[in-house]
């Protein structure tokens, strides 16, 4: 079995786990549901058939509950995290993990004094293309890594995906923490730090085109340096109408890129070679139940925090830099 509680069901993610679970025929189940707006934790959990729990620290203390689920609004993760990890049950929680490196510092001492496993709503360096690109990387295929970039961007705010009451806190920043490049920054910055290691500093420039959303970001543009020299670019919006995002890998002797088919890997005076999948790593939910059945490795959830807590504070540092124009050390 594996038991798993929802604390908040904020996230606009929240009903495609929720489904997940309901779903799955190897054990895993919905113990409960808590959210601090009951009557939005009380219509989720009877869309799939759960029991709506009140009572947070009711629903904390229940023995049969093997997991959490953090969906809250990214300002109340903390809160959360700070009740849920001394429980020491695997906790799940949407991205990103805390939004400022004083609240970070906070997660730490927590998770030191409770190092159960903590990871976050991220899954791109985990698919089988993803996991394939990172075994070239170790194994110095491209020769010179020079530059990468990584573009994840869609049309939420010409989509108008966030007028509802549920959602309308993503561009409320004093509950989302930011906007776009918070939202879908997050992502591209967990995986190149996945994949590239700690960065150094930051330069970059967050605003509004759409004017849709004006209380928050819509788009944002990150320029990373790497401890190891590399140079990264971070693309990520709400106004996104079309082209290729993903990954891009320049190194002196190849180059990795997509080609909206798939990934290639090429030279110049030869033919790209496609990229085949390897076997993937469990993601969001398929990760926690993984968690609970102790089927990840300490180093695979070492390093995975690793790359979650340093999102935090280059995330940080993009903000910093987008109003002070300047180059902004990763503290």
């Amino acid at each position: 079995m594996a038991n798993i509680a929802f604390l908040s069901t904020a996230h606009i993610h929240t009903r495609s786990f929720l489904d997940n679970i309901s779903k799955a025929s190897d054990g895993r189940r919905i113990q409960g549901v808590w959210d601090d707006v009951e009557e939005r934790g009380r219509r989720y959990a009877d869309e799939f058939a759960a029991t709506f729990e009140p009572d947070l620290d009711r629903l904390l203390e229940d023995p049969s509950v093997d997991g959490f689920v953090i969906c809250a609004e990214n300002t109340r993760h903390l809160p959360l995290l700070e009740k849920a990890l001394p429980v020491g049950k695997p906790v799940f929680c949407e991205k990103p993990l805390v939004t400022t490196v004083d609240e970070l510092n906070r997660v730490g001492e927590l998770h030191e004094s409770h190092p159960v496993a903590l990871f976050c709503g991220y899954f791109q360096p985990f698919d089988g293309i993803m996991q394939r690109a990172a075994q070239l990387v170790a194994e110095n295929a491209f020769g010179t890594i020079t530059r990468i970039r990584y573009r994840n961007a869609h049309h939420a705010a010409y989509g108008r995906w966030f007028d509802s009451a549920d959602l309308n806190w993503f561009y409320q920043p004093e509950l989302s923490g930011g906007g776009a490049f918070m939202d879908m920054g997050t992502h591209a910055v967990h995986l190149v730090r996945s994949l590239f290691g700690p960065v150094r500093d930051v330069w970059a420039t967050i605003g509004n085109h759409s004017g849709i959303y004006p209380s928050a970001d819509d788009y944002g543009l990150a320029q990373l340096r790497f401890d190891s020299g590399i140079l990264g670019t971070v693309e990520a919006a709400w106004t996104q109408t079309g082209g290729i995002g993903g990954l891009e890998i320049t190194g002196s002797e190849r180059t990795l890129w997509n080609t909206g088919d798939g990934y290639v890997v090429g030279a110049p005076g030869s033919e790209p070679e496609p990229i085949v999948a390897i076997a993937p790593r469990p993601t969001r939910m398929d990760r926690l139940v993984a968690a609970i059945r102790d089927e990840l490795t300490p180093d695979e959830l070492t390093a995975d925090l690793a790359a979650t807590r340093d999102a935090v504070a280059i995330m940080e540092a993009a903000y910093r830099s987008s109003d002070s124009g300047s180059w902004e050390p990763v503290k």
